[in-house]
């Protein structure tokens, strides 16, 4: 069976799954949720998911949410990303969910898709100070190294890249962190590496377009 994936282009969350069945090559197809027209607090997701968040994945009659969770399935269904230190893969998914891509998910929310009089300026710079000092350690970790958990890359690192690839500004900037920059350049030379508003539907063009017409 073909697995489902609702998501939504701009979810670096739901990127990360879509990014990990793209490159083991797992059968999987979008289901567009409409994150922006209120869908995810509908009664029928919420029957989907009662967390009212994305990514949700579907398949054989089982319901995955979280998208820690979905990687380590598939990365045990598929035999892939999982080579290596299996506590420092743990430890480095469980650090994104809580101090990398929740931060930099809710600061690139904060600071484009709201309208410009709601962004709230104080917690934008306090979020930023967060930002900078989780990329901080992700920087440091990667000194001397070119994969987060051991030799190859892992579930660690599709976690971990999850928002960096946006072009949304939020104070990440490849540049600053060459060491970020060259570990994002190692991850997009994978065979199969898609640009997350290439793999899933729905980006900020999609949405302007669709309020001019």
């Amino acid at each position: 069976m073909t697995a489902q994936l609702h998501c939504f282009g701009e979810s670096g969350h739901s990127y990360k799954v879509a990014l990990m069945m793209q490159l083991t090559g797992h059968p999987w197809q979008p289901v567009f949720v409409d994150f922006f027209g209120g869908a995810m607090r509908g009664a029928d997701y919420r029957a989907l998911n009662e967390m009212g968040e994305a990514p949700v994945y579907v398949e054989d009659g089982l319901t995955l949410a979280q998208s820690g969770v979905i990687l380590l399935h598939l990365a045990e269904r598929t035999g892939r990303f999982m080579d290596g230190d299996r506590s420092e893969i743990l430890r480095w998914l469980f650090w994104d969910n809580h101090k990398g891509s929740s931060q930099f998910g809710t600061l690139r929310f904060l600071m484009n898709f709201l309208p410009p009089e709601k962004r709230p300026a104080e917690v934008i710079a306090w979020l930023q100070g967060r930002c900078k000092a989780a990329l901080k350690t992700l920087d440091g970790h990667l000194a001397g190294r070119d994969w987060l958990a051991g030799d190859r890359p892992t579930i660690a690192d599709l976690s971990c890249c999850g928002y960096l690839y946006y072009p949304e500004p939020f104070g990440f900037d490849r540049a600053e962190w060459p060491r970020i920059d060259a570990w994002l350049d190692r991850i997009q030379a994978l065979p199969g590496w898609k640009h997350p508003y290439d793999l899933m539907p729905g980006n900020p063009a999609d949405r302007a377009a669709k309020e001019d017409a």
